[in-house]
């Protein structure tokens, strides 16, 4: 029987999630207070914590830090209010399993948490598994092992024993690649196989990071630094000391903030937002772009003796179109992932589907694979995929790679506009035949996103629908 810790100050929650646990066949031990839970611990030893964000005495961050620090094996799931979705998603990246958000619905809480079981039940049989001879340094890494899988083609080959190579040092990496083509996961790798394996990853996006609140993220804040500051905080690289921190699309951090980066790498210590004293720092840094930071150095976008400092090595990550020998092998992997989150068990994907696949260029790479058979999974009834699963924009392209003669010659009228680089007048002056096309580029050049498609084309959204309805390929109904 699977032990649970629930953690909240609301007594009435407590007992509330205590009962209807116990009648689900769980042995459950509640406690009121972050103190209360540390004792729960240490006396039950429980497989799962369901644990408030904010606690009278604890938040949410200190106490995952004592779990993690107490029981490591203990999968801990966050009860979270929506105001706090942003905080809890932090918290994840420092090694919460999931969270869930008040109001609580007992069959959402009944399927993460026999999710987050599993998943820890099949990771630790899993690292038990593996042989003596095999754990370089004594450190195993679920996400190595469970969560990523690797490429066959050789050029992931090549990246593969790129991480080898540099994962035991403490180089700064550079790793390059467009969106959504693994470049986290990539960080979570070597990671993993470093000496820094079992301590902290925390992975920031530098794209969200707001210019005004960028230094407190980073470097943390003391009480009363500016306004709204109510509370101490500590930042992501205080809070990656020892271990490893990924700062994702680096370019997009604003400039005063690189200054102060600067010094972190240069001396190894940061100043948190308001504080009057240095604290010491042992943290290994990745960072990652979709841009070159030489150009974005020469631009004046990004500081050169910054990148000097973070350019010890790096990594170039192929897209997932430059691959094409995994398209199926991910496909596949997702496929598995998303039959277990749904509880089907659909078998594979006909040959029309793997050729659609294989032939699509994947402008949003392992993201955009993902999102598409996680989507086509949900909508398949029998064992396999079919190209009515798939999204239209996906096998409208696939279409357009065989265009017939009458094609050919409508496209030469659409790049006759197109030359122009105005998308004004297009659909005032395209007659039926050619509207279709002149639709499709400017949803292809938006990468499909219908918003950015309408203003391209001058219309509101709404018209830009009742235009699509009007053809049969796009089947939005």
């Amino acid at each position: 029987m699977y032990k649970i810790l629930v953690v909240d100050d609301d007594n009435d929650m407590c007992l509330l999630l205590q009962r209807f646990l116990t009648r689900h066949g769980y042995e459950v031990a509640v406690a009121g207070s972050g103190k209360t839970a540390m004792e729960c611990l240490n006396q039950n030893k429980p497989d799962l914590i369901l644990c408030d964000f904010r606690l009278d005495d604890m938040t949410g961050i200190d106490l995952l830090w004592k779990f993690k620090e107490k029981q490591p094996e203990a999968v801990v799931i966050i009860i979270t209010g929506y105001s706090d979705v942003k905080e809890a998603v932090e918290v994840m990246k420092l090694g919460a399993y999931d969270y869930v958000t008040k109001p609580l619905y007992p069959d959402e809480i009944l399927l993460t948490i026999s999710k987050a079981l599993k998943v820890s039940k099949d990771e630790n049989s899993s690292i038990k598994q593996i042989p003596e001879s095999s754990k370089k340094n004594n450190v195993i890494s679920r996400d190595v092992n469970n969560k990523y899988i690797f490429g066959e083609s050789r050029e992931f080959a090549a990246i593969l024993k790129q991480i080898d190579l540099v994962a035991p040092t403490n180089y700064s990496v550079i790793i390059y690649g467009e969106s959504g083509s693994g470049k986290e996961a990539i960080a979570h790798i070597i990671h993993a196989k470093s000496k820094r394996a079992g301590k902290p990853f925390v992975a920031i996006d530098c794209g969200a990071l707001s210019k005004e609140l960028a230094g407190s993220e980073l470097f943390g804040h003391e009480k009363g630094a500016f306004t709204g500051a109510l509370n101490q905080k500590l930042g992501s690289l205080e809070l990656a000391n020892e271990g490893t921190i990924f700062l994702d699309e680096i370019s997009n951090l604003p400039y005063d903030v690189q200054v102060s980066l600067l010094r972190v790498v240069q001396e190894r210590k940061i100043r948190r937002v308001g504080g009057i004293k240095d604290i010491d720092l042992d943290v290994r840094i990745i960072i990652a772009s979709n841009e070159r930071l030489w150009d974005a150095a020469r631009s004046g976008k990004f500081r050169e003796d910054l990148y000097h400092r973070f350019n010890e090595f790096s990594i170039e990550v192929p897209s997932l179109r430059e691959r094409k020998q995994d398209i199926m092998l991910f496909a596949r992997h997702f496929l598995n992932i998303t039959n277990q989150e749904l509880g089907k068990s659909v078998r594979g994907f006909n040959k029309d589907v793997e050729e659609i696949l294989n032939n699509y260029v994947w402008f949003g790479n392992l993201r955009e694979l993902k999102n598409v058979i996680k989507r086509a999974t949900l909508l398949t009834d029998g064992a396999y995929v079919e190209v009515k699963s798939l999204p239209f924009e996906i096998t409208n392209f696939f279409k357009l790679q065989f265009d017939s003669p009458s094609q050919i010659e409508k496209k030469s009228a659409l790049n006759a506009v197109h030359n122009t680089g105005q998308f004004e007048n297009k659909l005032k002056t395209a007659n039926m035949d050619a509207e279709y096309e002149v639709i499709l580029e400017a949803l292809k050049q938006s990468n499909f996103n219908k918003s950015k498609a309408a203003k391209m084309l001058k219309i509101d959204r709404k018209t830009l629908y009742n235009k699509m309805r009007q053809f049969k390929e796009f089947n939005i109904d």
